[in-house]
């Protein structure tokens, strides 16, 4: 009696081994770790948080114990308490936004102007020598020092207080900038000579990126002048403002209104000079830093 064979059936080259999904194995992709730098880079983060939160904490306690000891001053509950009651009356944001408005005109007006005078000086020798006594001239001069001619050129309308705040932006970043130009490496200059670059693309590609944090530094600068004009400029022929909103409170003494227009410039000052920080972050991640 014969048995009959065994008939053994050939998997095509294509199917997937017992076991197996689509021929592609089930393990897990092992997890990568984050480097020593970026834990480094965390950790560091972490603790400059902690450190800021611990000095904000301390300045408000060293507030509060001035207070105690019999300073003039308004505690920071007071503060606190009269900022809510000028937020629900809607008059803090009335004059926060004249504020910011101003300083936001003013501020852009000179960067956009400062800017292109900046690289003109530092690239092009002639043009230095035409500009640079006028922009020092001027330099020496307040901005607050030329309101009451802005006033008697310009009217009492927007004009003259966006006017002063645009000078005092334009001043500092017309310098920085003209001083990023000309701090550039003269041997990255060279070597893109050497390499065939033409004047346009060495402009282009190596001037503006060099002189970008310099830039941004006079553009943190003059951020701070266009706040301290903005109030002396709205102590003077302004209806709104923050400026505005501390004047009357001084005839009456009610320091606690003052202090909430302080308070609320050096937020909003601090805040966009956070942005200008994460921009400058952002621009220049390609500089090697220490």
């Amino acid at each position: 009696m014969t048995t009959p064979a065994t008939t053994r059936t050939t998997p095509p080259p294509d199917a997937p081994a017992p076991g197996a999904t689509g021929g592609v194995t089930d393990a897990p992709a092992p997890s990568r770790a984050a480097s020593p730098a970026t834990r480094r880079a965390r950790r560091d983060g972490r603790a400059r948080l902690l450190v800021s939160l611990a000095s904000l904490v301390g300045g408000i306690g060293v507030w509060w114990v001035l207070c105690l000891l019999g300073f003039q001053l308004p505690t920071p509950a007071a503060v606190l308490s009269r900022g809510v009651e000028l937020a629900l009356s809607g008059a803090l944001w009335t004059d926060t936004w004249a504020s910011l408005r101003r300083v936001l005109a003013g501020f852009l007006l000179g960067v956009v102007a400062a800017v292109p005078v900046g690289f003109l000086m530092g690239w092009y020798a002639p043009v230095r020598a035409v500009l640079d006594p006028w922009i020092q001239f001027f330099r020496m001069i307040p901005p607050l020092a030329i309101i009451p001619l802005a006033i008697v050129l310009l009217g009492i309308d927007e004009g003259p207080r966006i006017f002063v705040i645009f000078l005092a932006s334009f001043l500092a970043n017309v310098v920085s900038t003209y001083q990023g130009v000309v701090s550039v490496d003269r041997t990255l200059i060279n070597a893109a000579r050497v390499l065939g670059a033409k004047d346009g693309t060495i402009f282009l590609r190596v001037v503006v990126p060099a002189s970008t944090p310099f830039i941004l530094v006079g553009m943190r600068i003059g951020l701070g002048a266009a706040w301290a004009t903005v109030v002396a400029a709205e102590l003077i022929a302004a209806q709104d403002g923050l400026g505005r909103s501390m004047q009357k409170p001084q005839l009456y003494y009610q320091i606690d209104t003052i202090f909430v227009g302080l308070v609320m410039i050096g937020l909003l000052g601090l805040a966009m000079d956070r942005l200008l920080l994460l921009a400058e972050k952002k621009l220049t991640g390609w500089q090697e830093r220490r």
